[in-house]
């Protein structure tokens, strides 16, 4: 953390709009502040859009006053129920609130306002590094107002309560979940008591809504090393409540002196290798969820060891409902984590074996246009401790990705439409919806697939009128099309 003289945190904050608010503050009495987040990635030059001011007095005073000054370049939304008011000039926003104390009921993260001191606000914050504050009136401007330590846990890369750990999360147990996230994304540790307090605490989670702990929790997925937050979400206990089928995971069991991995912490490992490589957030749930399908299917087979056949298949199942608890969207982005966890082990069962065309065809069918994403999501899940075994699978990945572009240029398999319809089937033969359009719609799509046939119309139609004379005795129909 770069160290600032008050003279620097005066510059720092003698910017048009700050110049302009503590003027404001000065004419009409009242005593004005920047405060939390934008004050601690100011001394920790973090880039920082969203500005917080707290006023000792009307917060929407001052942000009418301000709105009045710069006239129709901003833009002020008023929230009166809440005594606050947003405005926004030349991409900035900032948030007007007067101080206030708050008290909670136990059964309610809403708290209850009243007005209050600047210390009151700062006591109601929910770290010692989001409590920071910096006067903004013309006598003090850029005096900084630290009581809880907050610049020192900076240094230290602490994240701590200002106030007992466990009031804080009682009180707003969303907190939690902003304790870990400020952690994960500051690369901070938790300050021992304040984690204590999180597995002491953590059964008060389930008074807060699923959307709200999803923010904190797709914040977390898309920092840059995300496993840190989900370290200590597990340790907490908090991950036990969110996801339980990433908790149960971390588990090793022992037969015959034999082991299998842990797969709390591969899956870890393939989250982290994705985020180095990928800032796509549904790509990232993939890599999280790609093996949630082991716990149900673990075996143990005295001539092989541990086996966790078909847990693609049974994470797949387990995709739509998890979405649906975590309120994530059950849409296109659902069916895309769906397939990419059904999917994750077909290139690498090709990839350990003679990569042929047939093969490599059906991959690229199955997955479509998510083929590019389903190989990075494979060659993250190579976390073998073997540097040779390691080395040779994504070798062949490689080789794999070069037959899939072959095979696309050549044959154009990606989204593959079968050049021959049902509706033409039913024309040639003068059949209706029945049993044998569909075996011959099969039978058209594997031909083309195991490449017996180019996918081209008429190489199409020819193989469909032999299918259909071998199968069932069809013969073409004379029609008016003929």
């Amino acid at each position: 953390m770069q160290h600032f003289s008050p003279e620097e945190l005066k510059d720092k904050v003698s910017t048009p709009m700050f110049q302009l608010i503590g003027q404001v503050a000065d004419e009409l009495g009242m005593e004005c502040y920047v405060i939390g987040g934008y004050v601690r990635d100011l001394l920790m030059n973090r880039p920082s859009k969203d500005i917080d001011v707290v006023v000792k007095g009307s917060g929407i005073a001052i942000a009418e006053a301000v709105k009045a000054r710069i006239g129709h370049g901003a833009h002020l939304s008023v929230f009166r129920n809440f005594g606050t008011a947003q405005l926004k000039w030349k991409g900035q926003e900032v948030e007007f609130v007067g101080a206030r104390r708050e008290s909670y009921t136990h059964d309610s993260r809403k708290p209850i306002v009243e007005d209050g001191t600047l210390e009151d606000d700062q006591n109601r914050r929910d770290f010692t590094i989001n409590a920071l504050a910096i006067c903004l009136n013309h006598d003090r401007l850029g005096e900084l107002v630290d009581p809880f330590g907050g610049v020192m846990d900076i240094e230290d890369g602490i994240i701590a309560t200002p106030l007992d750990p466990d009031i804080t999360f009682s009180d707003d147990p969303l907190r939690m979940m902003r304790c870990v996230r400020f952690a994960t994304t500051l690369h901070f540790q938790i300050e021992e008591e304040t984690f204590e307090a999180l597995g002491r605490n953590r059964e008060r989670l389930k008074i807060v809504s699923a959307e709200r702990i999803i923010v904190e929790l797709n914040k977390i997925m898309m920092s840059d090393q995300p496993s840190r937050g989900f370290v200590e979400l597990q340790r907490s206990g908090l991950l036990e409540l969110i996801l339980p089928e990433v908790a149960a995971l971390d588990v090793v069991e022992t037969k015959n002196g034999r082991s299998h991995k842990n797969n709390f912490y591969h899956t870890l490992e393939v989250l982290d290798n994705v985020a180095r490589l990928s800032d796509n957030l549904y790509l990232r749930w993939a890599a999280l969820l790609h093996d949630i399908g082991k716990p149900l299917c673990k075996r143990w087979e005295p001539l092989v060891g541990w086996t966790f056949h078909n847990h693609n298949y049974l994470g797949a199942k387990l995709i739509p409902p998890l979405f649906r608890r975590l309120k994530l969207p059950l849409d296109e982005r659902m069916k895309y984590v769906k397939k990419l966890v059904d999917l994750h082990m077909r290139p690498i069962a090709i990839a350990d074996d003679i990569v042929t065309d047939s093969a490599v065809r059906r991959l690229l069918f199955e997955a479509g246009n998510d083929i590019d994403d389903l190989m990075t999501l494979c060659e993250a899940d190579i976390t073998s401790r073997n540097e040779t075994k390691k080395r040779n699978f994504l070798n062949n990945f490689k080789l794999v990705r070069i037959k899939l572009k072959d095979i696309e240029e050549k044959d154009r398999i990606r989204n593959f439409q079968p050049p021959v319809d049902g509706e033409e089937i039913m024309h040639l033969f003068g059949l209706t919806p029945c049993r044998e359009v569909g075996v011959l719609k099969t039978e058209l799509k594997d031909g083309i697939l195991d490449g017996k046939i180019p996918n081209e119309h008429d190489p199409a139609l020819a193989f469909v009128i032999q299918r259909a004379k071998e199968l069932f005795q069809l013969e073409v129909k004379e029609t008016p099309a003929s």
